[in-house]
């Protein structure tokens, strides 16, 4: 814990100007980004007496190892730089809003030559339209079925729109009209541009305009007797209706805004933000955060509105944002909005009417989030903490396994033979920590030899982070028969070396280990620079979790056991009857079917199963995709591309002569020696036989050969 007195700035060093600051600890991470209006009155704050503090800002600064600013223009480019480095640095210390769901968007891609209608999430990209949040996918696509009728835009995939291009057919959608099917030429593309931003036009709220054109070509219909006409207007009106009304009108005066309300208590803070548009709720969406930093309600809808429209432009941004508290400098935040949209933005709390009314139903919606967010954290705690309490009683363990290894095999009949590691953290799966594994040290389908050199290489990087931080000693080991210590390996740590303390507590074994480079190749270890961040393989488990039963837990136990390793446990979980099996154990431990530990090791083995399979189905895409020319030094995808392009297949590009393949533009004799010799050294494969009818199909692609 750091004394703030000793990097306290002097008074005379801190300009009274607007500025950003930024706290950084001892390791220089920024863990704190602040804004001020006047930078000397607002770091002095944090160098009162530590009695004196919220015990948030009191450990923030106890934390901290030092302090340093940056002096802007004016408090709107305070607020900017604030946002961008909140952004960039994640500092432990500020409010950072996460949504507690991924909200599905409707977005329209106007950046393609045929903009798609289609259901998004995630982040947004340039140059597409975005409508929502919607709380379900179905309700966008409900709405996009309705409004189909009227406003046909493509919504296939990239795949569906070239081969319908290719065979001259449209899909589904073309023939029953709810696509204009521009795939085939039926319309042009400023023709399928304008229907696009036609259907854009009516999410935004212009509805009346497409109504009444509607309702007037109806009319018109009738009056000329082409009633099956009329009557097909007469639909497409009523979907458009239709489709209106699943969003009800809450504001009489078709305004555009968005609502923000805030529920908290000491330790979180949840908001839920209703998206108005058109006098109509076009969008909803909640967040939760804990609340890291001392910060009141006013201060939680500033880091909510930076959080909110940090990244956006133009519309995206309402012209009337309501909130219940207004940020501490509201004019530099109303000017920042101002920005972003281009025009004036009205912040502003609600004070009666309508406005009021559907603020208090925000309200409403923000404490039920933050309710049931503690009820299902609350829940998810206990739950987790009963799971690894029954593993560690089942298994035998000291303590629970707060850190959980599990490892799998995948295969396809002994090709592509790849392993997976993923990492479980108190009960929860920790994405980061996945690792995946090529079998390197034999060929062909052997599970528990696998599973052997998968353990031993991960262990391996472990010894070796603890040797670079100086943690690993070599134990004494006496050799069979031998009177003293066995000759220390060449390279190994001399336990009698100046500094030495003997040997690691829990590391132990017949083999010593503190050398970690390796004959075989399967246990081969890349050369990393240090850059003082911890490695990949630098946390050990306290559960070794493999998927499998008797043979590929003795295999990982075994491979611990050569590295000197005995203090992390190993068990299997085998996918047959789920027994629990242990090193040694001749039966099986067995859990009841309605144990949380049992769900929690079903769990991590499916986790593992999935990540391996997932590994070893695009490896196998990857090596079915491969082409002889990729051995071509030299020969990028531009080129082979053209080669493929101008032949028209491998099969008659290896026909070809070196003259000939010097004809395609950018291929010099050099190469064109290089793609002959390439091919003359891969013999052909077997012609592929239509099972159906028979036939030979040739080779037409750029595939393997």
């Amino acid at each position: 814990m750091a004394d703030p007195s000793s990097y306290r700035p002097s008074p005379g060093q801190i300009p009274d100007s607007p500025g950003v600051y930024k706290f950084r600890d001892e390791h220089r991470r920024v863990i704190y980004v602040g804004k001020a209006k006047n930078l000397r009155q607002r770091v002095a704050n944090y160098f009162q007496d530590l009695a004196n503090l919220h015990p948030r800002t009191r450990t923030m600064v106890t934390t901290a190892a030092s302090v340093e600013w940056t002096v802007v223009s004016t408090e709107v480019e305070a607020l900017q730089l604030e946002y961008t480095w909140i952004k960039e640095f994640d500092p432990r210390f500020n409010v950072k809003y996460r949504d507690d769901k991924s909200y599905p968007y409707l977005a329209v891609t106007l950046n393609e030559e045929f903009p798609r209608v289609q259901v998004m999430r995630g982040a947004k990209k340039k140059g597409v339209r975005y409508f929502g949040p919607y709380g379900h996918a179905w309700a966008i696509r409900e709405t996009v079925d309705l409004m189909l009728r009227v406003f046909p835009v493509r919504t296939c995939s990239a795949g569906v729109f070239k081969n319908a291009a290719r065979t001259g057919r449209p899909c589904l959608l073309g023939y029953i009209d709810k696509c204009s099917a521009p795939c085939v030429g039926r319309v042009t593309p400023e023709e399928h541009r304008e229907l696009a931003e036609d259907f854009c036009d009516f999410m935004t709220g212009r509805t009346g305009t497409y109504i009444r054109r509607l309702e007037k070509d109806m009319t018109q219909a009738a009056e000329e007797m082409e009633y099956e006409r009329a009557a097909r207007l007469r639909d497409d009106a009523g979907a458009l209706k239709r489709a209106m009304e699943k969003s009800a009108v809450v504001l009489a005066d078709a305004t555009d805004a968005d609502l923000i309300a805030v529920a908290e208590d000491e330790l979180e803070a949840a908001l839920q933000i209703f998206h108005v548009r058109g006098g109509r709720v076009r969008g909803q969406r909640g967040w939760v955060t804990d609340k890291v930093e001392a910060v009141d309600t006013s201060g939680l809808v500033e880091h909510a509105l930076q959080q909110l429209y940090g990244e956006e432009r133009g519309d995206a941004v309402p012209k009337e944002v309501l909130v219940p508290a207004l940020p501490e400098d509201t004019e530099a935040v109303s000017q920042w909005l101002a920005e972003r949209r281009g025009s004036q933005v009205s912040l502003r709390i609600p004070q009666r009417g309508d406005k009021k009314d559907l603020m208090a139903t925000v309200q409403r919606n923000a404490q039920q989030a933050l309710g049931l967010h503690k009820t299902k954290r609350a829940s998810d705690l206990t739950t987790r903490s009963r799971a690894l309490e029954e593993i560690a009683e089942a298994l035998g363990l000291d303590t629970a396994p707060l850190r959980i290894e599990c490892y799998d095999i995948s295969h396809l009949q002994g090709d592509d033979v790849v392993a997976s590691m993923v990492v479980f953290e108190d009960g929860l799966a920790r994405k980061s920590e996945y690792r995946r594994f090529q079998i390197k040290g034999f060929e062909g389908q052997d599970d528990v030899r696998s599973m052997h050199e998968v353990i031993g290489r991960r262990f391996k990087r472990y010894l070796q982070e603890k040797e670079r931080t100086g943690e690993w000693e070599e134990p004494q080991v006496t050799a069979p028969g031998a009177t003293g210590p066995a000759p220390a390996t060449p390279g190994a740590t001399d336990p009698a070396a100046p500094g030495a303390t003997g040997p690691t507590p829990g590391v132990t074994g017949p083999v010593p280990a503190p050398v970690l480079t390796a004959a075989s190749p399967a246990y081969e270890i890349e050369p990393r620079e240090d850059d003082g961040r911890p490695k990949r393989f630098a946390y050990p488990p306290q559960l070794v979790v493999v998927d499998g039963g008797q043979p590929q837990v003795a295999a990982a136990k075994r491979a611990l056991d050569e590295l000197g390793i005995d203090d992390i446990a190993v068990c299997g979980l085998a996918k047959r009857l789920e027994e629990v099996w242990l090193p040694d154990d001749d039966d099986p431990v067995v859990l009841p079917r309605s144990s949380e530990g049992l769900y929690l090791l079903q769990r991590v083995r499916d986790e593992a199963h999935r990540f391996a399979i997932t590994y070893q189905r695009a490896k196998r895409a990857k090596r079915i995709r491969s082409s002889p020319l990729d051995d071509v030094a030299g020969l990028g995808e531009t080129r082979k591309q053209a080669l493929i392009k101008h032949f028209g297949s491998v099969k008659k590009l290896r026909q070809a002569t070196i003259e000939e393949i010097c004809e395609v533009p950018g291929i010099g004799r050099r190469t064109a020696e290089s793609v002959a010799a390439a091919l003359a050294s891969t013999a052909p494969a077997a012609p592929a036989v239509n099972t159906a009818t028979g036939e030979i199909m040739e080779e037409d692609d750029g595939g393997a050969s």
